[in-house]
């Protein structure tokens, strides 16, 4: 577990490494221009909310916790704030969910040697297609689960360990929103992502862990969906693959 848990967070910072790799930078100047635009809008909607953040947090607290708010409180804002990244994150990556597929195709290309081909215009545009369809996905899958931790915190005294439960989740999800770009493009489906994942679940909350810190540094936080495709690219040629390969059925 431990061992698990530091090599996949290691990977987002490769991701940070290999977006500036020749033949891979051309392939990052559209998701690094939707993401931006999208956190840029973010920051400014949240800096406007964030007083009112803080009394809504206020008052889903339990009064017999008011001894413990100095810990609570920031931890409800940031899973609030979690929340609104994530879904921004989420409509960033349907947006860019084409280039962000051809992303992860330069980056295997890179590491490996190798990548899936989609060479002709009729390919790529099927790609293109496909992609779309993972995140409309990614999507239902999310807000299913989603709904279901949300009502945690309208309900007194569960609502504690509500935000421990985002997080937690939080960093599952976006390991599989960015580990289905290479996964994806070896027709590998989200079902069957789930499956491998499980069996280092580790490994992937870790890298997804990593991931929502960067989303929350200033700065950061604009790169962090090209590098965490590139970096997710990069867990999946050198750890998951093999995995993958000697799953039963293959």
């Amino acid at each position: 577990m431990s061992k698990d848990a530091l090599v996949g967070a290691s990977y987002f910072f490769r991701g940070l490494g290999l977006i500036t790799k020749p033949g891979v930078r051309r392939y990052v100047a559209m998701p690094l221009a939707i993401n931006s635009v999208l956190f840029a809008s973010l920051i400014a909607y949240g800096w406007t909310r964030l007083e009112r953040l803080r009394e809504a947090t206020e008052q889903w607290l339990p009064g017999w916790l008011d001894w413990l708010s100095w810990l609570l409180i920031p931890i409800f804002i940031v899973s609030a704030v979690l929340v609104l990244i994530y879904g921004f994150s989420l409509l960033a990556n349907l947006i860019a969910a084409p280039f962000n597929g051809w992303l992860a195709e330069a980056v295997e290309h890179k590491l490996t040697g190798r990548a899936p081909a989609s060479n002709t215009a009729s390919e790529q545009l099927q790609e293109a297609l496909r992609s779309l369809y993972s995140e409309i996905r990614k999507l239902a899958y999310f807000l299913v689960r989603a709904v279901l931790l949300l009502l945690l915190f309208l309900i007194p005294g569960v609502n504690v360990i509500a935000p421990f439960l985002w997080l937690l989740f939080s960093a599952w999800m976006l390991a599989i929103e960015y580990l289905d770009y290479p996964m994806g493009n070896h027709g590998i489906n989200l079902s069957a992502q789930r499956q491998l994942l499980s069996r280092r679940r580790w490994l992937g909350l870790s890298f997804g862990a990593a991931v929502m810190v960067a989303m929350l540094i200033p700065g950061l936080n604009f790169v962090a969906i090209p590098a965490a495709v590139a970096g997710a690219t990069a867990l999946w040629s050198e750890q998951l693959r093999k995995e993958n390969e000697s799953a039963p059925g293959y």
